[in-house]
């Protein structure tokens, strides 16, 4: 009787241990089971940084980005090029445009020559004096022709409208025969360095008589 009992012990010892170990084993899974649960719920794409690698351009972008780049640069290059060329053909074309300015003295002194000599009444009428005149014809001639070749031309005013661009109105002249703002006298030639000014024309132009008169009138009835 006491071995059965014994036996019988041992079984329910045995028994006890095995149930044990499985509910511990049961227990160990669940936590296990739990923890992965947790990880799979901190790992969500709603919550996970994106990466270095997800954020950079694609090679479609990045050509696309450096083809961008590269017209730019282009069309800066382009841009200078074409700066440097105006101001290249602006230095060979009007370079000497402050000389040209002061060598046209030269005609104005050898103008007011000939204005001096024509109004001395001691020269009046003699061959020296028509002698003298010619040979200052013939050096202003000459000092046209020169200009003339290197793209100095005088400009052509009289009996032309006044032209802002190229006259300088110095007075009014009553003349009834002219348009008002007709160019009737030069008292100072102009100039052109091909297509930019050197010095304007100094000019007097006409206006009408009746423009004098109907002022006094005005002035004469306030």
């Amino acid at each position: 009787m006491e071995k059965e009992e014994n036996l019988n012990q041992d079984d329910n010892t045995k028994q006890s241990t095995e149930d044990n170990s499985n509910t511990e084993k049961l227990l160990k899974e669940d936590q296990t089971n739990i923890n992965k649960d947790e990880m799979s719920a901190e790992a969500t794409p709603e919550e996970t940084e994106a990466t270095p690698e997800e954020t950079e351009a694609t090679p479609e972008e990045k050509i696309k980005e450096l083809e961008d780049k590269l017209a730019r640069t282009f069309a800066e290059m382009e841009n200078q090029r074409r700066r440097f060329e105006k101001e290249k053909d602006d230095a060979f074309d009007y370079g000497g445009f402050t000389f040209a300015k002061e060598a046209l003295n030269l005609i104005d002194n050898l103008e007011r020559s000939k204005l001096i000599l024509e109004s001395d009444d001691a020269l009046k009428e003699t061959e020296a004096l028509k002698k003298t005149l010619e040979h200052l014809e013939i050096i202003n001639k000459d000092l046209i022709s020169i200009f003339t070749k290197n793209n100095i031309r005088p400009i052509d005013c009289l009996n032309k409208k006044l032209d802002p661009n190229l006259h300088q109105a110095m007075m009014e002249i009553e003349d009834d025969e002219k348009e008002p703002g007709t160019i009737i006298q030069e008292v100072q030639k102009g100039f052109m360095i091909k297509e930019r000014l050197l010095r304007p024309s100094l000019v007097g132009v006409s206006k009408k008589k009746v423009q004098k008169d109907e002022e006094n009138k005005e002035n004469l009835d306030k």
